[in-house]
C-alpha cells in the first residue's frame, strides 16, 4: 500500500509538482464552479474555457510556449469573449447561451488554427490537454497566486454572491452591488480557467471546477459546506488521477477528470442529498 499510494511522490520531483499544481487548481476553481453550477452558469464556464483559447494561442505564435504570453493572452481573449457575449444579448434578440454558444466555437476554431501555423501536434496536443506533470516553478506560483486571489475575493464578495443566487431581484432592489459584483465573479471565472489551462489543457481546465462542484451538490444544501466538499473532491481526484496516470500509464490530464467523474458518479447514486438510492429508498410516513 504504501509503494502505491507514496512512493510516486516520495521518488518523483515532477509528481509533487502536478499534486501542488491540482491542489492549487482546486482551492481556486471548487468554489468558483459551486456558484456557476448554482447560478446555472456552468455551461457558460465551458464556453469561456475555449474562449482562452485564441489568446493563448496569439501568446503562443508570438512568443512559443511562455507562460506570461499565454497567461496575458488567454485573459485578454477571455474578457473579450464575456463581454461581447453579454453586448450581444443585450442588444440582440440573440440570447446569452446562444451568443456564447457561437463565440466558444469561433475561438476554439481560432486557437486550434492559430497553434496549427506555428506549432507542431505535440503543440496542439500540449495547448489542447496540458501538460500538468511538466509544471514548472513560474506555473506553480501563478496557479498558487490565482486560488489565493480567488479565496480572498470570495470572502469579500460572498453576501452579494448567494444572493444573486438565490434571489437576484432582491439584490437587485437593496443594492447596487449586483452588477460589479458579477463582472469580478466573471474575471474570477476566467483566470481559474486561464490557471487550470495551463496544467490540463482548454478542454479539460472546466473540469476540475464543475465535476466536484456537481459531485458536491448531492451531499449538502448548505452553500458553505458545498464549496469545502467541492475542495475537497478536487484534491482527492487529482490525488487519485496522478496515481492512476502513473501506474496504468495513462495521461495524467484525463485521468485527473476520468477521476472527478468517477467521484460523480458515486455521488449521483449514493449521495444524501437526491442520490438515486436515497430517492429509491422508501422514507418514513409522518404520523400525526
Amino acid at each position: 500500500m504504501l509503494d502505491l499510494f507514496y512512493t510516486p511522490f516520495s521518488e518523483f520531483e515532477f509528481m509533487r509538482r502536478a499534486l501542488v499544481g491540482v491542489v492549487a487548481i482546486a482551492l481556486g476553481g471548487g468554489p468558483v464552479g459551486v456558484f456557476l453550477m448554482l447560478r446555472r452558469m456552468s455551461l457558460t464556464g465551458d464556453a469561456m474555457a475555449h474562449a482562452i483559447l485564441p489568446g493563448a494561442a496569439v501568446g503562443y505564435l508570438l512568443a512559443g510556449l511562455s507562460l506570461p504570453a499565454m497567461t496575458v493572452g488567454g485573459l485578454f481573449a477571455g474578457v473579450i469573449v464575456a463581454v461581447a457575449a453579454g453586448l450581444v444579448s443585450r442588444f440582440t434578440a440573440l440570447k446569452e447561451d446562444a451568443s456564447l454558444a457561437a463565440f466558444y466555437l469561433l475561438s476554439l476554431a481560432l486557437g486550434v488554427t492559430i497553434v496549427s501555423l506555428r506549432g507542431s501536434n505535440v503543440d496542439l496536443l500540449h495547448v489542447l490537454f496540458g501538460t500538468v506533470l511538466a509544471l514548472d516553478d513560474n506555473t506553480l506560483l501563478l496557479l498558487a497566486s490565482i486560488s489565493t486571489l480567488t479565496v480572498l475575493a470570495l470572502a469579500v464578495l460572498y453576501r452579494p454572491l448567494v444572493l444573486e443566487c438565490v434571489d437576484p431581484v432582491f439584490l437587485r432592489s437593496v443594492s447596487r452591488a449586483g452588477t460589479p459584483t458579477h463582472l469580478i465573479f466573471l474575471g474570477l471565472v476566467v483566470m481559474n480557467l486561464v490557471g487550470g489551462f495551463h496544467a490540463l489543457g482548454t478542454l479539460l481546465a472546466v473540469g476540475m471546477m464543475m465535476l466536484p462542484a456537481a459531485a458536491s451538490r448531492f451531499w449538502t444544501s448548505d452553500i458553505t459546506t458545498m464549496m469545502i466538499v467541492s475542495v475537497a473532491i478536487g484534491i482527492l481526484s487529482g490525488f487519485s488521477g496522478l496515481l492512476l496516470s502513473f501506474h496504468a500509464e495513462l495521461p495524467a490530464g484525463p485521468a485527473i477528470i476520468l477521476s472527478a467523474g468517477a467521484v460523480y458518479v458515486m455521488s449521483l447514486v449514493v449521495g444524501r442529498e437526491g442520490g438515486l438510492l436515497w430517492l429509491a429508498w422508501p422514507g418514513k410516513h409522518l404520523e400525526a
